[in-house]
């Protein structure tokens, strides 16, 4: 999961980010090279950066969809590295699949995105507490909040097909909140995919995990191998609320570790990060259709 002691601790031991430093990755230009070259195809899309009113002030976000007709939205959750042009680029690759896709910064209520760049990058430990402060204060009801206020942006968007259901993606923090949007919004979220995501089903009352039951979304639970050794027992309570349902489900520990989805990571693995994205893709074709 994506804990303070964990990420620094990767940091400490120097690993390399897909082999090239993050200052290198910071310009758009480098990030598609990050990325394998069967990524880059797909639809013709359009992306423009949006700005989303909520109950607590102005999210600013990424909006990006085929050039033409209307498709089934997405609702993108970042790790806690945030909004940043990896996240944008994924969004173009999912809207080049036929996906209308709002890629949001959950950290809106206290800084602008990107939180992180090539000069406050992850290796800075004022930068890392920063972060991680920010998200101790994203608890279930604030996050409510802007489920709310970024589900209503996508369904008032022309590119948007309002009678299909939504999707929503996670990745680390994320997580939790891909499930917090399907139980907030069980008639109008489809699917829900979490990669690498923290605190996703533990022993707590108030575990995440308790939701689904409650909800009529499919899901995909990708699990990275370092946190399944730390937390053995979550796909186990994954699965027991997943398979007596009749949605579409997958929860499987990938051979990669924590973080290993953006082409931006420190940890990033093109094979697994591509199967999970096809696995993605399956679960959206099931559930959105």
């Amino acid at each position: 999961m994506c804990t303070e002691k964990m990420e620094a601790d990767r940091d400490r031991a120097g690993m390399p980010v897909a082999r090239r430093s993050f200052t290198a990755l910071a310009g758009a230009g480098a990030l598609v090279a990050a990325l394998p070259a069967r990524a880059m195809a797909g639809k013709p899309v359009t992306g423009r950066d949006v700005t989303i009113t909520t109950a607590d002030g102005i999210c600013d976000a990424y909006f990006v969809a085929p050039a033409e007709g209307k498709h089934p939205g997405v609702l993108v959750w970042p790790d806690i590295r945030g909004l940043r042009p990896a996240f944008r680029q994924m969004a173009d690759r999912l809207a080049g699949e036929g996906y209308a896709v709002l890629t949001v910064n959950p950290f809106y209520r206290w800084q602008k995105a990107p939180v992180v760049d090539a000069e406050n990058n992850w290796g800075v430990a004022a930068v890392r507490e920063k972060l991680f402060g920010y998200l101790k204060q994203l608890t279930r009801p604030i996050v409510e909040t802007d489920v709310k206020a970024h589900l209503a942006f996508l369904d008032a968007q022309g590119e948007v097909d309002t009678k299909r259901g939504l999707g929503t993606t996670g990745y680390c923090m994320g997580g939790p909140m891909v499930i917090y949007t399907a139980a907030l919004k069980p008639d109008r979220v489809g699917a829900a995919a979490s990669f690498h995501g923290g605190g996703v089903g533990t022993d707590k009352p108030d575990s995440p995990h308790l939701l689904i039951p409650g909800t009529k979304a499919g899901y995909l639970f990708a699990i990275a191998e370092d946190d399944d050794k730390e937390s053995p027992n979550e796909k186990v309570l994954l699965k027991s609320v997943l398979e007596p349902r009749s949605q579409w489900h997958e929860v499987e520990v990938y051979p990669a570790q924590h973080g290993w989805c953006p082409p931006d990571g420190r940890v990033y693995n093109e094979a697994a990060a591509e199967k999970a994205w096809a696995r993605m893709l399956e679960l959206f074709k099931a559930e959105l259709a």
